[in-house]
């Protein structure tokens, strides 16, 4: 990782930013004195008294939204930070940004993450204010406001949502969004029916909040915490839960705390030592393959160059601790109730896997957090080194002539036997065609075949769907196959399994040698060697490179702005222009 320029607080907002409270920012009308006079008549029309208007102001961002059920407790959220706020002395105020949801955003919300990270920007910088509480969840809210953040360089605090509660359906307890894939599956593969699986359906989101596995928004939070921008030990209270009241109410008195201080700002908390502590934490709780993608993109706000190759380098001493389903067993609320993510850390700390040094949310460092923390833990939940979940890193980074920039896979939620595998490929040329053929009978696949998505990918999508989960081919599910090899420049969601290789860099829409593969090539993955190569010689691809014709790009709006400025996968999927990095 390289570090880039150091950011002080407010170095984006600079000449609207003098003055606290209400006196910040204010509207250039030629006169200072009436824009201050003009903003206060507005307030008392509201109903504001003289004294409110010469508090410390801190902004909730309220990302309640009928197309997010994840963030249906968001009010509740926004009264209690509210009351945190008003407990401290300072003044709350509530503004809105895009807000969004895996399910209910065309093609992904993934192509949305960075005009998100663009509204919440924007809005740290316009309005007056001394502090802000984000209120996220659904899996790019959280990076997409702590990449604004860290742009916009204001105290901030993240609050999550929280994980949803459990269902169950005969005896069997069922959970959003990995027992959602299997039981699909099943269906596909006709060993379920209709009728069984909309029982089965109504119990897998059993309460408001995000997906209750280790998926990205369980994911995310947890960096958010590691990060220190979430009071330590929010990341896994669930969504319904008292605790999560009592702990926004701390978040707002703790954003008033920060008001008056004047920070940290989010520059004093993003250090390379922090990064390093988020790359660890993934590892060890087997979280999503989203992640490397978002953190690649916070980082590279606050000028830190991070690596595929040193997450893989980083997680190769930590294990699995956390028994968290996609890999493990449980959910979300066990993982609390065993301790929550400090009890983790301090696993890691013990064995000096974890920075303590660093600071956290609350303006302690990690060590003084850690050393306070509960002593108890759930061993079978939160295991220790020497008792881990399974051996070896979650997430593994591949390089080779398919890949030549890296790609990702969870190889703790693989079939074994896939770890070394060689066979001919079958390529679907985007997810139209994909929907078209994959379940034709016809299909001339077996189980030794290699799956092959291209035009996936941020250019080539646009955006990088969660599609990278190829389905198994119909006809092979209902002879029981339900793991095969699959590559793609997609994404997969963080609750999903099997062995699937994703963010193929660069992808197939930028010239990458997916564009380039054909039915039959031979491909070989040896995961212990780190390496995915296609097996065609250098002759033959390059005649294949001179007939490749690069896909159209967008005519206007924003989805031009993204696919002539979005950059790879393994850089975070950013906007060019965005990042703090010095090329």
């Amino acid at each position: 990782m390289l570090r880039g320029k150091s950011l002080s607080c407010g170095y984006f907002v600079m000449t609207g930013r003098a003055g606290k409270g209400l006196d910040g920012r204010l509207t250039e009308y030629g006169d200072r004195g009436f824009a201050r006079f003009l903003r206060d008549a507005f307030l008392k029309a509201k109903g504001y008294g003289p004294e409110a208007l010469e508090k410390p102001v801190v902004a909730i961002c309220d990302t309640g939204s009928d197309f997010n059920p994840c963030h249906a407790t968001a009010p509740q959220l926004i009264e209690a930070i509210s009351r945190g706020v008003t407990m401290a002395g300072g003044l709350p105020m509530v503004f809105p940004t895009i807000s969004l949801h895996e399910s209910f955003s065309h093609p992904t919300s993934m192509f949305l993450r960075n005009l998100m990270s663009m509204d919440t920007e924007e809005m740290l910088k316009a309005l007056p204010m001394d502090a802000a509480v984000l209120i996220g969840g659904c899996d790019k809210t959280i990076p997409a406001q702590l990449m604004g953040a860290i742009s916009a360089n204001v105290p901030t605090l993240s609050v999550a949502v929280g994980p949803m509660l459990t269902g169950s359906r005969e005896g069997e307890r069922l959970g959003a969004c990995t027992d959602c894939r299997r039981l699909w599956g099943e269906h596909r593969a006709g060993a379920m029916d209709a009728e069984d699986l909309e029982v089965a359906q109504s119990q897998l989101m059993a309460s408001h909040g995000t997906c209750m596995v280790m998926g990205t928004a369980s994911s995310m939070a947890c960096v958010a915490e590691v990060l220190g921008f979430m009071l330590p030990g929010g990341s896994s209270i669930p969504a319904v839960h008292s605790e999560r009241w009592r702990h926004a109410e701390a978040s707002g008195r703790r954003a008033v705390e920060m008001a008056l201080a004047g920070g940290p700002c989010p520059a004093n908390l993003v250090t390379e030592a922090a990064v390093r502590n988020a790359c660890v934490t993934l590892q060890a709780l087997a979280g999503s393959t989203n992640v490397p993608i978002h953190l690649a993109a916070i980082a590279g706000r606050a000028g830190i160059r991070l690596s595929l190759d040193e997450l893989d380098r980083l997680g190769e001493p930590v294990p699995i601790l956390a028994d968290l389903k996609p890999v493990g067993r449980v959910y979300m609320q066990d993982f609390h109730a065993a301790g929550g993510l400090p009890a983790l850390l301090r696993e890691l700390a013990r064995e000096g896997l974890f920075d303590v040094e660093t600071a956290t949310a609350d303006g302690r460092s990690w060590v003084e957090v850690l050393e306070a923390w509960p002593e108890w833990r759930d061993g079978e939940v939160i295991r220790d080194l020497g008792n881990p979940v399974t051996e070896g890193n979650a997430i593994a980074v591949v390089r080779g002539s398919l890949v030549p920039d890296g790609a990702v896979i969870k190889q703790a939620a693989m079939t074994p036997a896939l770890r070394s595998h060689e066979g001919p490929a079958l390529v679907f040329d985007s997810l139209e065609d994909l929907h078209a053929r994959i379940d034709d009978p016809d299909l001339e696949v077996t189980e030794a075949h290699v799956l092959v998505l291209r035009n996936a990918g941020p250019v080539g999508a646009p955006g990088m769907p969660e599609a990278g989960l190829i389905p198994i081919p119909k006809k092979l599910a209902a002879t029981g196959v339900r793991d095969m090899v699959r590559i793609s420049d997609a994404r997969m969601s963080g609750t999903a399994y099997g062995a699937v290789v994703l963010h193929a860099a660069p992808e197939a829409a930028v010239g990458g040698p997916l564009a380039l593969v054909r039915d039959g090539d031979r491909i070989r993955l040896e995961l212990d060697e780190r390496r995915l190569d296609l097996l065609v010689d250098a002759e033959e691809l390059e005649r294949r490179r001179a007939e490749w014709v690069a896909p159209a790009t967008p005519v206007r709006g924003y989805a031009r702005l993204f696919a002539t400025t979005v950059e790879q996968a393994d850089r975070g999927c950013d906007l060019d222009f965005l990042t703090g990095l010095e090329d």
